[in-house]
């Protein structure tokens, strides 16, 4: 037997649904949790990437930046 949510099937018998049909909606409604978990702990993942790469910006760009403005006062090009 696959995985299944027995609340709902439970709830689907008492509701007055088939055995087998009950089973099944059990089960398909399982495996759509299944796939949400996957897609929440991929999102997850991606959010840390992001995370990381907004802090080497920060890391690197912040004193590129002030190392840039710095030039280009003494040289006067900011006027």
């Amino acid at each position: 037997m696959a995985l299944q949510l027995g609340a709902l099937r439970e709830a689907l018998l008492d509701a007055g649904a088939s055995p087998d049909k009950a089973n099944k909606a059990a089960e398909e409604l399982a495996s759509y949790d299944a796939e949400i978990a996957s897609v929440r702990s991929d999102l997850r993942l991606l959010t840390w990437m992001v995370g990381g790469v907004y802090a080497v910006l920060v890391l690197f760009g912040v004193p590129a930046l002030w190392l840039l403005l710095r030039v280009a006062s003494k040289v006067g090009a900011l006027g």
